[in-house]
């Protein structure tokens, strides 16, 4: 039953020399029909780590909604941000226990604490520790891109450069994926959200 939830979308991850990147398309659908041209898919959960989103909408706000609370209690209690890991193996246990009535969901997590680290999780809570990785009906397209490409000492503008070319190949190929791209940067000192002119410059440039 997931499949019938889990085939829009293309979001993309990877790690770079400095920090992270982010990208995710805006395209909603409900079937063949379009439901929303300005979906957010990459949603910050604290200053050095976010979240990308693919599958259900409901289900993943609940989760993102979820995780800011866990994660801004986590530092009143603390008294420091919760880890990379950590947030993960959290996001894991939520899924895994609910996997009886499972969230049609699945997330790539993505941030900085010690140093850039990327996790993909399943529906289920499994968790997978990667340099790059795409979620999402467009993902085949966009891993062909990075299989090719993706350098892990890569610096941040190449990194930024292949994440647009991987998310504006699916965008061509895959009907599900569309309507923009939306893309972040996290560095030990940064979490920085791009314009829909930067995008469209770094586009231009080669």
């Amino acid at each position: 039953m997931k499949e019938k939830y889990l085939k829009g979308t293309t979001t993309v991850g990877l790690i770079y020399s400095d920090g992270i990147v982010l990208a995710a398309d805006k395209r909603a659908t409900m079937g063949f029909f379009v439901s929303d041209k300005e979906a957010r898919k990459i949603y910050k959960i604290d200053e050095h780590v976010a979240i990308t989103t693919a599958g259900l909408v409901g289900d993943a706000q609940a989760i993102v909604r979820w995780l800011i609370a866990e994660s801004k209690i986590y530092r009143m209690t603390i008294g420091k941000r919760i880890t990379i890991k950590g947030l993960t193996t959290l996001l894991a246990n939520i899924l895994h226990n609910e996997r009886l009535f499972p969230f049609y969901t699945q997330f790539i997590v993505g941030g900085y604490d010690s140093k850039p680290r990327i996790f993909e999780l399943d529906p289920l809570g499994g968790i997978c520790e990667k340099k790059f990785s795409s979620t999402g009906s467009g993902s085949p397209v966009a891993y062909g891109v990075l299989e090719s490409e993706y350098r892990e000492d890569m610096e941040m503008q190449n990194a930024v450069k292949l994440a647009l070319k991987a998310m504006s190949s699916a965008l061509k190929r895959d009907a599900a994926t569309g309507d923009g791209i939306d893309m972040v940067i996290i560095t030990e000192k940064e979490f920085k959200r791009f314009s829909e002119e930067d995008i469209r410059k770094l586009a231009k440039t080669k």
